[in-house]
């Protein structure tokens, strides 16, 4: 079992428990981190996130506010929902974001988009990536349009979002540059070495194409008022 002192060692046996460590691990924080923020232990936040804990509304919203989330996010009542439904913030404002800001924002590795030119025209495809030393790495089935764009090297567009519904603000990067297809063996090792999660589509995507943007640009929507606003 698991102690306090592993929070990098944690499995989340419910939703719930997965929404939270993933949360947890997305902002960098620690149990004994979140636990301060909550008014909690870090025991308790490790029974949330490892066993099948059923914590009340008041608990939940503490937890909610401490992980910067709402509950409906926590609960995955908004998993199923198209995103952006919300009214519009009020006095909200939009606002450049700095490049040092977006690399931050794309945090490591996570699920963004792609735009490419397919067979029938225009695609956009939802992959996983991977920053490795300032490029974007994607896992990609050899036939991928992805993988096609990349053998002559035409510039692709990747974008990652993030919405607060609860308080109609969020954030999106986009990144513009050459798609690549990685050959080099020892280049493939290192970044497969990187890479925190295997490609959600499935098996069978073994090939590595980067993105290497030559334009790195950012939008953050923000609501006086709401978490995080100045």
């Amino acid at each position: 079992m698991n102690t306090p002192a592993e929070p990098h060692s944690s499995h989340a046996a419910s939703d719930l428990g997965r929404r939270v460590a993933s949360r947890r691990t997305r902002l960098g924080l620690s149990w004994q981190d979140v636990a301060e923020r909550a008014g909690s232990t870090p025991g308790f936040i490790a029974y949330v996130e490892e066993q099948m804990a059923t914590p009340g509304i008041e608990f939940l919203v503490r937890l909610a506010n401490a992980l910067e989330t709402t509950v409906q996010d926590l609960t995955g009542y908004t998993a199923d929902l198209p995103p952006g439904g919300a009214r519009a913030g009020y006095r909200a404002r939009m606002e450049d974001i700095g490049e040092a800001e977006c690399w931050e924002l794309l945090d490591g590795h996570g699920v963004g988009r792609v735009a490419v030119e397919g067979r029938d025209g225009l695609m956009v495809i939802p992959v996983n990536y991977q920053v490795v030393d300032g490029d974007i790495a994607f896992m990609t089935a050899a036939d991928s349009p992805l993988a096609r764009a990349s053998t002559s090297g035409v510039e692709v567009a990747f974008e990652e979002d993030h919405l607060d519904e609860a308080h109609s603000q969020g954030w999106s990067v986009l990144l513009v540059g050459p798609a690549r297809r990685v050959s080099d063996e020892t280049s493939v090792r290192r970044i497969r070495d990187a890479v925190h999660s295997e490609p959600w589509a499935g098996d069978g995507r073994e090939t590595v194409v980067t993105l290497s943007p030559r334009r790195v640009t950012g939008r953050r929507i923000q609501v006086p008022g709401a978490p995080g606003a100045p």
